[in-house]
């Protein structure tokens, strides 16, 4: 039962952290490098409730804001100029991330810090105690991917964003602001990268770097989902599960390697991913 859960929750928390880089990439085909810096940035509002002493259920919409905050201006003055050179644009956030790394070292220093748990204690499950808030992120992962499909499929937003994916010059002529879907889309996904990372912070230390480790592995979940949300939580439970299974019956180090490889492998036989046929 523990190997379950801990399955479980290691699905929520890549899909947790990989949504945000999901809308940015489905919309615009940009992989935003700043997601690292985004879910760092979302850590540190943790911490700075903590500190605080407020309540740890303010930083989910504190990271939520500031994270989509920051998308704004980044989306405006960074991003906008490179759409049509989606390489230069790849740069550009990378070395944001770098920009945005360094200024939390000169905010916060460099050591290991810590943020409280909004819910504490264990729940029994068949038998099993267990991390109550671990399986919080279990309800909080589906509600967010139900939230995203029924933004990008049963809403006028969704019909236009579609529209931009599948050929924007069409779109455009249509009348759909295409730079607005984009701004809109940027500004979202950076909010839910500084989400995911204020959520997965109590569960763990935090430093500058906190957010790199997850960088590699929501790439490669991106990579092989496409644009489709259910499919990108599909992907994170089935890797999710083989990573967790690598780190239990073989080596850890391993485990942290079996996304990268599982990825590559899908890719070089299904090029296309999981987000088609």
């Amino acid at each position: 039962m523990i190997l379950l859960l801990d399955l479980l929750t290691t699905a929520a928390m890549l899909f947790i952290v990989t949504a945000g880089l999901m809308m940015i990439f489905g919309v615009m085909k940009i992989v935003n490098f700043a997601h690292s810096s985004l879910l760092t940035l979302g850590g540190y509002a943790a911490y700075v409730v903590t500190q605080l002493k407020l309540s740890p259920w303010l930083s989910w919409p504190l990271a939520l804001i500031t994270g989509a905050v920051v998308g704004m201006a980044v989306e405006s003055l960074i991003v906008r100029p490179l759409y049509k050179r989606p390489l230069d644009a790849i740069l550009a956030t990378w070395g944001l991330g770098i920009v945005i790394g360094q200024l939390i070292v000169i905010g916060f220093g460099r050591e290991v810090k810590f943020a409280d748990m909004p819910l504490q204690g264990t729940w029994s499950i068949a038998g099993v105690d267990y991390s109550a808030y671990r399986l919080l992120l279990i309800p909080v992962a589906l509600g967010l991917c139900v939230v995203l499909m029924l933004l990008l499929n049963g809403t006028r937003f969704g019909v236009k964003t579609r529209a931009v994916i599948m050929n924007e010059d069409l779109a455009s002529g249509l009348g759909i602001r295409s730079g607005r879907i984009r701004f809109i889309t940027f500004s979202l996904g950076a909010g839910l990268g500084a989400l995911a990372g204020t959520l997965i912070t109590p569960l763990s230390s935090l430093d500058p770097g906190m957010g790199l480790p997850w960088l590699v592995s929501a790439f490669m979940l991106v990579m092989v989902s496409g644009h489709s949300m259910l499919s990108l939580l599909l992907t994170c439970l089935v890797f999710g599960a083989c990573q967790v299974m690598v780190s239990t019956y073989a080596n850890p180090v391993l485990g942290g390697l079996t996304i990268a490889v599982l990825a590559a492998l899908t890719l070089r036989v299904r090029p296309e991913g999981f987000s088609r046929g």
